[in-house]
C-alpha cells in the first residue's frame, strides 16, 4: 500500500454526430438515466443523436447541463448526408427536405431527425429553456420539429428573425460556450484545475501522515487541536512538519487551505484510516491468494468494557514462509459459541474467504472454544472436517507455569513474592527510584569486586 492514487477520466467526444467514437472516454460525473437529476449520473456517449430522440436540457440537472451541451456542440448538428430524405405531398406536389439547407447560412445549427422526418434547431435545443419563449414560434424547433417543406426558406428565416429575437441569443450562448477561451467560463475552467492540484496535494499529506502515524501505533488527536494551544496533538503536529520540510506542500494545507477544505477533521481522519484498512486488508487477501488458512481467535473486553473479538489469518504464502495476518476485530454481545461461530463466518465472508477453506483453529481453553459438543471447535469441525483444532501455545504455558507453582511450595513463594514487591514498588514513584538507585550501588560494588564482567550491552538499566 504504497501510495493512493486519484484517477480522473475526462470525457473526449467524438466529433463525428453521426458515428460517435466508441473509444470516447467516459466523465465520471455523469452517467445516463431515463429521467436525469441532479444527483444521477450521466454516460456522455449514450446521449441520443437524434434530434427528435433527446430529452430536454431542463430534464439534466443544473450542474451537467453544461456538459450535456459541450457535447452536442463538439459533435455538430445532425446532419445524415446520404440519408433518402422521404417525400410528402403537399397540395398537388411531393416535397421533401432539402440537403443543400445545411451547406446555407443555416449550417451552423439546422439538423434533422431521421425517425421524425423533421428539421430542429440545435443551439435552441441547447439554451431556449433559460431564454424567454414570447415569439419564438413554440416548440416547432426544439420539441415538436418542423416539416412544412413547402414554406421551409420563409420559416427557416422567420425563426431566424432579427438580432433580438430568441434564436439569436441562444445561437450567441451556443458561441460562447464553444470558445470557451475567450469566455468567463474559461477563467473558472483554469481556477478549478489549481484548486483541484491544491486538494490532491493536501490529501496527499493527510494520506502520508496517516500512513506515518498507523505505522508506528501512534495516536491522531491531541487533548486540545485549538490554535493557541501550544501542542496540537501528533496528526496536526507531524503535518505541520512535513509543510515545514515541502515548502509547496505548506503553501495549500493548514492555515493556507481554505477553512472548509483543510482535510484534517477527526471525519477525514477516520475515512484515510478507513481507506488504509481496506487497502492493507485487501493485499493480506491477494497474498493468500484463495488458499487454504488457519484461524487464531480470542477475545476480551476494551477499555470501555465492550466485549471484542480478534481473528488472525494463519497461512503459508507462495514463498513457502508461514504468515500470521491480522485480519479483523469485531465487538460481541454474546460470547456463547453460536454468536462467535456466526462472527467469524460473517467477517470471513466479508472479505470473499470460505469457510471450507479452514484448515486449523487455535483458541484458549475456555469451554465455549474448546467444549467436544457445543464449543467453537466443534461447531467449526462439523462444517469443516479438516479444520483440525490446537490448543492455543501461550495459553498452555501459562497454565503449565499455574499448575506448575500450585504444586512446588517453592515456585509459589517465589510469584508470592514477585507479586507484592510489584505492588509494592509500583504504586509509588519514591519506592521504585529507590529500589533503582540501590540496584545501581550494588552493581557497581559487584563490577568493582569483579562479580560482575561488564561491556558493550550489559548491565543496562
Amino acid at each position: 500500500m504504497d501510495k493512493f492514487l486519484i484517477k480522473l477520466n475526462v470525457g473526449q467526444p467524438s466529433s463525428s454526430f453521426s458515428q460517435p467514437s466508441a473509444s470516447s472516454q467516459i466523465n465520471p460525473e455523469i452517467q445516463r438515466e431515463t429521467h436525469p437529476s441532479p444527483h444521477l449520473e450521466l454516460n456522455l456517449e449514450s446521449l441520443e443523436v437524434d434530434p427528435k430522440e433527446r430529452l430536454p436540457i431542463s430534464s439534466y440537472g443544473p450542474n451537467i447541463r453544461d456538459e450535456v451541451r459541450r457535447y452536442y456542440i463538439q459533435m455538430g448538428p445532425c446532419k445524415p448526408i446520404g440519408h433518402v430524405f422521404p417525400k410528402t405531398k403537399f397540395g398537388n406536389k411531393m416535397r421533401q427536405f432539402c440537403p443543400t439547407w445545411f451547406k446555407g447560412p443555416y449550417s451552423q445549427w439546422l439538423e434533422y431527425s431521421i425517425k421524425a422526418d423533421a428539421a430542429f434547431c440545435l443551439c435552441c435545443y441547447l439554451f431556449k429553456n433559460e431564454l424567454e419563449s414570447r415569439g419564438n414560434g413554440g416548440d416547432t424547433f426544439t420539441k415538436d420539429g418542423f416539416r412544412d417543406w413547402n414554406k421551409a426558406v420563409e420559416r427557416l428565416k422567420a425563426h431566424v428573425g432579427d438580432v433580438n429575437n430568441i434564436h439569436h441569443k441562444c445561437f450567441n450562448r451556443m458561441h460562447d460556450l464553444k470558445n470557451q477561451r475567450q469566455s468567463i467560463l474559461s477563467s473558472f475552467d483554469k481556477q478549478n484545475e489549481k484548486v483541484k492540484t491544491d486538494y490532491r496535494m493536501r490529501l496527499k499529506a493527510s494520506i502520508d501522515v496517516a500512513r506515518f502515524l498507523l505505522r508506528s501505533g501512534f495516536p491522531f488527536r491531541g487533548h486540545d487541536e485549538s490554535k493557541d494551544f501550544e501542542y496540537k496533538g501528533p496528526f496536526l503536529e507531524l503535518l505541520e512538519w512535513h509543510g515545514d520540510m515541502h515548502p509547496d506542500v505548506k503553501k495549500v494545507i493548514l492555515r493556507h487551505a481554505p477553512q472548509n477544505d483543510m482535510m484534517i477533521c477527526p471525519t477525514i481522519q477516520k475515512e484515510i484510516v478507513e481507506a488504509c484498512v481496506k487497502e492493507t486488508t485487501k493485499a493480506i487477501i491477494e497474498d493468500l491468494g484463495g488458499d487454504f488458512f488457519g484461524i487464531l481467535v480470542d477475545e476480551s473486553k476494551d477499555i470501555s468494557h465492550k466485549e471484542q473479538m480478534a481473528l488472525i489469518l494463519r497461512y503459508v504464502n507462495k514463498s513457502g514462509m508461514i504468515i500470521e495476518r491480522f485480519l479483523g476485530i469485531v465487538h460481541v454481545s454474546d460470547t456463547s459459541s453460536q454468536p462467535l461461530q456466526k462472527e467469524i463466518y460473517s467477517l470471513l465472508l466479508k472479505h470473499s474467504l470460505s469457510p471450507s477453506k479452514i484448515r486449523g483453529q487455535g483458541y484458549d481453553g475456555a469451554s465455549n472454544m474448546q467444549g467436544g459438543k457445543n464449543g467453537l471447535k466443534s461447531l467449526i469441525l462439523k462444517d469443516t472436517p479438516s479444520a483440525y483444532s490446537i490448543h492455543c501455545f501461550a495459553h498452555q504455558l501459562q497454565l503449565a507455569l499455574v499448575a506448575l507453582s500450585k504444586k512446588h511450595s517453592d515456585v509459589d513463594s517465589f510469584f508470592y513474592v514477585v507479586t507484592n514487591v510489584l505492588n509494592t514498588i509500583g504504586a509509588s514513584f519514591k519506592r521504585r527510584v529507590s529500589l533503582r538507585q540501590h540496584q545501581l550501588d550494588k552493581l557497581e560494588e559487584l563490577i568493582k569486586v569483579g562479580e560482575v564482567l561488564t561491556r558493550q550491552g550489559l548491565n543496562q538499566e
